[in-house]
């Protein structure tokens, strides 16, 4: 089975390579000031040549390259290889920015989206609240419009990056008299004023990536809002779906099942590489094929978007999929580690590329419980898999009436 992308998408494969090997990592000129000088002229340098910001328009900070899906990934693939940069990572590429993109304000895109490309603001996100986390419309945070201000009162739960960040993309009900759905809207918020209590959330992994955030009358000015007042659920089905792509990525799976592999190959047991085990050879073959699977659905995926077709049930599965191959990963990594695996975890590292110490694929199982509900939990999903894309009955258990 021939899987190259073709004489074109090799020879721009070639055209990405030699871009890499002049420019990252820096040296000479490029390499001068700080890290985050390095990273700003890399980026920049990258931007130029079409290679990053490539679905923004130049006008915001980016490239404005045509849609073109085999690009994108031979772009993927290459700096991946490298261990270049490419976008920031977070939430605000991965979601807000193209929520904007789609939905914002002209001056919101103006204000927003290129010091977000270019790493100089970060962003967290308000959604889940004590009560409201897989069923978010039942949100109770209340916003009320003030003169030109917005006033925001209530809490959200398992924020990431709280702490970190500079604005919340928010969730809050500002129709108190609407049906749930009906009453919400998308506010921006400052995180940097009076009123806003961060409280970070010990993990058992040791960290605490997640925060609550407490609402005392904290407010932002009324035109900080996306699309119209009463519309934010619409706006989050856009940010959401981005966000789940994103969970589904096959490429980190691919670089978890290698460090995987250079572990069994490290590890003893029995006094023998845990690698000669002809049970952990079969299961990380095992392992593999579900990697193989998920990656030539997301070329099926690919074909259909060249097409200009719907992805249909497949574009809802890349989520479930990738939370499913990861947890079996780190289960297969606990077992080769035995004991070794019950002590206390590394630093946070979820880059299989970079897990090169045991401690830290403990941290790492114990996070494939949080990836599995992020986005929307792996149940919820298997519900909007069998509904939307197989045409199953609705779930009777969910109250959706209210």
């Amino acid at each position: 089975m021939d899987l190259s992308y073709g004489k074109e998408f090799e020879a721009f494969r070639g055209e990405v390579k030699a871009f890499l090997k002049a420019s990252w990592p820096p040296s000479g000129a490029a390499g001068q000031g700080s890290k985050d000088e390095q990273l700003r002229r890399f980026r920049e340098l990258a931007i130029s040549k079409g290679y990053l910001g490539r679905s923004i328009p130049k006008k915001y900070g980016g490239s404005e390259q045509a849609p073109d899906p085999l690009r994108g990934q031979v772009i993927q693939e290459e700096f991946a290889a490298a261990g270049a940069p490419m976008e920031p990572r977070g939430i605000g590429m991965m979601m807000l920015v193209p929520t904007l993109l789609d939905r914002g304000e002209e001056w919101q895109k103006d204000k927003f989206v290129r010091a977000t490309l270019m790493g100089e603001i970060a962003w967290c996100q308000g959604y889940s609240e004590p009560g409201s986390g897989s069923d978010l419309a039942s949100l109770k945070t209340r916003g009320e419009l003030v003169g030109d201000e917005w006033v925001i009162n209530g809490q959200k739960i398992w924020t990431s990056s709280a702490h970190e960040a500079d604005f919340m993309f928010c969730l809050v009900r500002t129709e108190p008299n609407e049906k749930k759905h009906a009453g919400i809207s998308y506010l921006l918020i400052d995180m940097k004023q009076p009123g806003i209590d961060v409280r970070p959330l010990r993990e058992m992994t040791g960290g605490a990536m997640f925060n609550e955030v407490f609402f005392n009358k904290v407010k932002t000015p009324k035109d900080w809002i996306v699309g119209k007042r009463g519309e934010g659920w619409l706006v989050s089905r856009t940010t959401l779906k981005h966000e789940r792509n994103s969970i589904g990525n096959a490429g980190q799976m691919t670089a978890l099942l290698d460090a995987l592999v250079a572990t069994a190959k490290r590890r003893k047991i029995d006094g023998r590489p845990a690698i000669a085990d002809p049970e952990i050879r079969r299961r990380l073959v095992e392992v593999e094929g579900y990697i193989r699977a998920h990656q030539y659905s997301g070329f099926l995926q690919m074909t259909k978007d060249l097409k200009k077709e719907s992805p249909g049930v497949m574009g809802l599965m890349n989520k479930v999929n990738s939370t499913h191959i990861g947890h079996r990963i780190a289960k297969l990594a606990m077992e080769i580690l035995g004991d070794d695996g019950s002590v206390a975890p590394g630093e946070r590292n979820l880059m299989g590329a970079e897990m090169d110490s045991d401690s830290t694929w403990t941290n790492y199982y114990m996070a494939t419980v949080g990836i599995a509900i992020a986005g929307g939990t792996a149940n919820v999903q298997r519900n909007v898999i069998a509904e939307r894309g197989l045409g199953l009955p609705r779930d009777t258990a969910a109250d959706r009436s209210k």
